[in-house]
């Protein structure tokens, strides 16, 4: 017969017991507790009551880092305070107001981005990629992709640097912006101005559909596209990328398009509060009769649009344009010195495929 009082049940319940008995009395390194100031001997350290876990400290740089805090504190003042050495070498355990300070801010962005809580960000700085500010105190980064399109740099070309000193401009703004994006162990936190506006753009974009044809005003030019808002919609603005623009190669946009020009556009998608554009699927495609116009062998007159680094596109008659290998000259200097961008000289069509909407040409010698 067993000297154990209690049965094999009552045993596991107490051993349960005595477990949690332990996990709450237990102070662990990182923990956050709350701690009482006790005594400040300043510039040399500060001292808080801690409880039945005995005296806490703070010290050497921490202290330097808590400068601000401790400024309003009193003996007897309660504050949340980060464990960072429970057997420091001054014998107590050694603290941190400045990381629980830290570590609460963090919880309220986590929250924030858990609920999809509209903050604030004071915009500080920028980079190449976006803007640096600062949410509930604690540094944070707001992507070009995440701007909304009022803020979006579109007047100057995708340089990054040029995109940058764009940015400036919105150095000491405060913006509205949505959590999309923290992470407390590698301190990063990434907002968004787009999203913001997503619910009311949403709700504007179920009134149109993929296919519909629109009335638009060019609202900007970048090297990739032009970006066009509705007529009817001030709000929404969509994006004419550059494929989309025409059928035959477009170099830049500003060759085809100026800011305020009344245009018409095609909606092609719509997919999470953007609106994708195009002006060409309201042209003629005149590849479709390329062939009625052109044939191997055949003389025509066409004007150098653009150097590329296989040789040279040339524009034609009829919305077409050709390509001249740099293969005929020998090498880029040649052409250069045979070809002038924007002249207009005679070619023979060596080679036509509209189903691969290429035309090949030679100079005419």
């Amino acid at each position: 017969m067993s000297n154990d009082p209690l049965s094999p049940k009552a045993n596991a319940v107490l051993t349960h017991i005595l477990k949690n008995e332990l996990a709450t009395n237990r102070l662990r390194e990182g923990d956050i507790a709350e701690v009482t100031l006790l005594e400040k001997q300043l510039p040399r350290a500060v001292f808080f009551d801690l409880g039945k876990f005995g005296t806490g400290i703070v010290y050497g740089g921490e202290l330097a880092n808590a400068r601000d805090i401790l400024k309003s504190l009193n003996p007897g003042d309660r504050l949340p305070a980060k464990v960072l050495n429970l057997d420091g070498e001054t014998g107590y355990a050694e603290l941190s107001l400045a990381e629980a300070g830290k570590q609460r801010l963090w919880t309220q962005v986590m929250d924030a981005q858990e609920t999809g809580e509209i903050t604030t960000m004071k915009a500080t700085g920028v980079n190449s990629g976006g803007v640096v500010g600062t949410v509930f105190d604690l540094k944070a980064f707001l992507p070009v992709s995440q701007l909304s399109n009022e803020h979006y740099p579109k007047s100057v070309e995708t340089d990054r640097q040029k995109s940058a000193e764009e940015l400036k401009k919105l150095i000491g703004s405060e913006l509205s912006v949505k959590i999309i994006n923290a992470n407390p162990r590698t301190n990063k936190l990434i907002v968004s101005e787009r999203e913001t506006l997503n619910a009311n753009v949403k709700e504007l974009l179920a009134q149109y559909q993929v296919g519909q044809t629109v009335d638009g005003v060019v609202s900007g030019l970048a090297d990739f596209g032009i970006f066009v808002r509705f007529t009817d919609n001030p709000q929404i603005e969509g994006l004419v990328h550059i494929s989309e623009i025409d059928h035959r190669i477009i170099d830049s946009p500003k060759d085809v398009a100026k800011l305020g020009e009344a245009v018409k556009v095609k909606i092609i998608d719509i997919r999470e509060g953007r609106v994708f554009l195009s002006m060409k699927a309201l042209k003629a495609d005149p590849w479709e009769h390329a062939l009625e116009h052109f044939a191997v062998g055949q003389e025509v007159q066409g004007r150098v649009y653009k150097f590329n680094p296989f040789g040279a596109t040339i524009d034609l008659e009829f919305g077409i344009q050709g390509m001249i290998h740099i293969s005929e000259f020998g090498g880029a200097d040649e052409m250069r010195k045979q070809l002038v961008h924007g002249e207009a000289y005679a070619f023979i069509v060596e080679t036509i495929k509209p189903e691969e909407r290429r035309l090949h040409l030679k100079l005419k010698r």
